[in-house]
């Protein structure tokens, strides 16, 4: 705060650290976030950005007028064979894209080019009822043949209530975030990380519809890798 009195009241917002990570709420930038051997979309490389002081192009600044499309929750819940009773995923349960079309047929819903489609894995409800969990001890999302539901559908962005890469995984250590990988380096498809479902998903079982408009904002922030922003589902 930096003041009170009578006529109102005034005050300091300043932020410190990386919103990267498993805990604020975020949009990747699509072309430097992320690189395979040195590069990212498009070609960035390690060398373009080191000279630019930050990402060159593709940065966050690119949606600096925010996304205004369809969005899709897929809510993995409801999958029978996947989730626990008490509505959630286990750490370390993958969906796959095979997941992701039967959710389709459980919710009455059908993706389309220039989609968000999210996906609900009970994250926070499981923190709530049990405690924090390291992620080594696994994360529960997308398997990376989830990039072939991505290309085939026109998917626009995709995201997720943790960092959206399903861990472990049973490819090489080395690679750490293989759907991050395909998704923003081969594909251009933007990443949300870390959202909160928990009310969107009460929402959409009550009225029975798992699409709605998603509107989202990031700052404007020039050679950003990514922003942190606050996405709303308006059905």
């Amino acid at each position: 705060m930096l003041r009170v009195d009578s006529g109102g009241a005034s005050d300091r917002y300043q932020y410190s650290g990386s919103y990267h990570g498993v805990i604020h709420s975020h949009l990747d930038a699509v072309d430097c976030h992320i690189m395979y051997e040195g590069q990212g979309y498009n070609g960035v490389s390690v060398e373009d950005i080191e000279a630019a002081d930050g990402c060159p192009q593709g940065s966050i600044h690119a949606l600096r007028d925010g996304i205004f499309t369809r969005g899709i929750l897929f809510d993995a819940t409801l999958l029978p064979d996947l989730a626990a009773p008490e509505g959630w995923l286990e750490p370390g349960t993958p969906i796959r894209a095979a997941d992701l079309e039967a959710l389709e047929e459980i919710q009455g819903v059908r993706v389309r080019p220039g989609d968000v489609i999210l996906l609900h894995t009970g994250r926070w409800k499981r923190r709530a009822a049990l405690g924090p969990w390291p992620t080594s001890d696994g994360v529960a999302g997308y398997h990376a043949d989830v990039a072939y539901f991505l290309k085939d559908r026109g998917v626009s962005f995709i995201g997720h209530d943790m960092w959206n890469d399903a861990y472990p995984h049973e490819f090489s250590d080395e690679v750490t975030l293989p759907l991050h990988q395909l998704a923003l380096v081969s594909l251009g498809v933007g990443i949300f990380d870390n959202l909160d479902f928990d009310a969107l998903a009460g929402v959409a079982s009550r009225l029975g519809r798992y699409e709605f408009l998603l509107t989202a904002a990031p700052l404007r922030i020039e050679h950003g890798m990514g922003s942190p922003l606050n996405p709303i589902a308006t059905f």
